[in-house]
């Protein structure tokens, strides 16, 4: 043996191991320094565009936003899949069945239509209802209130207008008695007057007359000449009413009172009676 492998350093690279022993003694290797910006982009330069689209797709940069709209569509999707299957399920499902089977559910069909069909007429039939009930409501109430204004003007509560004739007696002999202005009120009913007013005093079916000195009471008031009657109906038939031979005309013209008639195409009637509720007498109706 050597003097040199005998030496106390020599042993000891003998016996350790080969890589501690070569590195024995040697200083350890400075890290990396890390590339800068002019280094990545020269080294950049140096790829294919493929490369440099794989380095810019892995690894993935995702946001917050882009992973709910993934989950979003991932959802939607997995709807529309769902849908679809359950949609071929029913066809398949329907190709499969017997024909005794497709014969009870388009039976099934029928009569469910027919039930919508009946319970539609049914509803159209309630609307129709209620319409004509509306109807003949606002016709009924109608009636009544063309009723009410027909027996008011009838009663003399409520004024009148329309045409008629205006008849002036004038009586300057004071000869003119109340049984002659109750014979020209009767004939004037008769021709078909349907409002009459003497000098302010509305003449109804309860109206009586009564002489008072030289003038005439009517219904308890007294009115004096000159007697004017404003009366509504057909002047057609009321004024030759008046002027038949030996009529009011000429029995108030033997008395020596001018009678004066005038047609008009409106004669207002507006004195009114009060409306007085019957002492006895009540509606027969329930």
């Amino acid at each position: 043996m050597s003097n040199q492998e005998q030496t106390p350093e020599n042993r000891l690279r003998k016996e350790l191991p080969e890589e501690v022993a070569t590195g024995a003694g040697e200083a350890p290797e400075a890290p990396e320094a890390a590339e800068t910006p002019e280094e990545q982009g020269n080294r950049q330069a140096g790829l294919t565009g493929r490369q440099r689209l794989a380095q810019g797709l892995w690894p993935p940069r995702v946001s917050r936003a882009q992973l709910i709209v993934a989950l979003l569509l991932f959802g939607l999707g997995f709807g529309l899949a769902v849908q679809v299957a359950s949609n071929s399920d029913s066809d398949s499902a329907l190709r499969g069945a017997r024909q005794e089977d497709l014969v009870r559910i388009l039976d099934e069909l029928d009569d469910r239509t027919q039930r919508l069909e009946d319970e539609k007429q049914g509803l159209e039939k309630q609307r129709d209802e209620l319409e004509n009930s509306s109807n003949q409501a606002e016709e009924a109430r109608r009636q009544t209130v063309e009723k009410e204004r027909q027996l008011g003007i009838l009663a003399g509560t409520v004024a009148a207008q329309g045409p008629g004739i205006t008849m002036t007696i004038d009586d300057t002999k004071g000869t003119v008695e109340a049984d002659m202005l109750l014979d020209a009120i009767q004939e004037l009913r008769a021709a078909g007057a349907e409002a009459i007013q003497v000098n302010g005093v509305r003449v109804v079916a309860g109206t009586y007359l009564s002489d008072a000195g030289n003038s005439v009471s009517v219904d308890g008031n007294k009115i004096n000449a000159p007697y004017r009657f404003k009366v509504i109906g057909k002047p057609q038939d009321l004024e030759p009413a008046l002027n038949i031979p030996g009529g009011v005309v000429q029995t108030l013209e033997k008395e020596q009172a001018t009678v004066t008639i005038e047609r008009s195409d409106k004669i207002v009637v507006d004195a009114l009676r009060a409306v007085k509720r019957p002492d006895y007498a009540r509606s027969s109706s329930q």
